[in-house]
């Protein structure tokens, strides 16, 4: 969250796609973190100049760890 910028909508938005998976049992509660670390490694966080940027961020944060999910 120091990083500032869209890192706080991206690490929210795998937060919430990950405790999903968990909830429905398609993934164990330790991997919780395991994926928002993995999204948070996989994305660059950005300036966030308009509510755009983190709109975007957010999306791009929810396809990435449904994309780790699924695998």
């Amino acid at each position: 969250l120091r990083a500032g910028g869209t890192a706080p909508a991206m690490l929210n938005a795998a937060n919430e796609v990950a405790v999903a998976a968990f909830l429905d049992r398609k993934i164990s509660f330790p991997a919780i973190a395991r994926v928002i670390e993995q999204v948070m490694e996989k994305l660059t966080v950005k300036e966030a100049r308009a509510m755009e940027d983190i709109f975007a961020a957010d999306e791009a944060a929810r396809v990435a760890a449904r994309e780790l999910i699924s695998s």
